[in-house]
């Protein structure tokens, strides 16, 4: 039961970082969209922070591959919790800085200079997916 439980913690470590980060694409690649409508010119500026919410779902795969051997019976319950700990983590890291994008990319087609400021704020959830991945090294 408790090698089980550490490949599902596996699991959810890769599952939910893939899955805050298809989100968070999405809601910035939504504005992108609507975006390009009003200014087109700054479609790659777009793209860029519709890009930024897709780093989550790497930290998740990272993290699996760097430790998937590792899980054995006796640390099943260990693996278990750091990986829906960094799941958690990169889920709602990506979705939020999806949101913060959206809003740079609006703000952008209102003909706003915010692309630089925006990957500013966007590096903020960004932080918290970084420090769950590098704590995985502690472990």
């Amino acid at each position: 039961m408790e090698l089980f439980l550490g490949y599902l913690g596996m699991g959810l470590m890769l599952g939910l970082a893939g899955i805050g980060s298809s989100i968070g694409t999405t809601i910035a690649g939504n504005a992108a969209v609507g975006a390009l409508k009003k200014d087109n010119s700054k479609s790659s500026g777009y793209m860029i922070l519709s890009a930024l919410p897709a780093t989550q779902g790497l930290y998740g795969f990272l993290a699996l591959l760097l430790h998937f051997g590792k899980v054995t019976a006796e640390t099943g319950m260990l693996w278990f919790g750091v990986g829906l700990g960094v799941g958690l983590v990169c889920l709602f890291s990506a979705i939020r800085q999806g949101q913060v994008c959206a809003n740079g990319i609006v703000a952008m087609a209102q003909g706003h200079d915010v692309q630089t400021n925006t990957m500013i704020y966007a590096a903020l959830p960004e932080f918290y997916a970084i420090l769950a991945l590098v704590a995985t090294f502690l472990v």
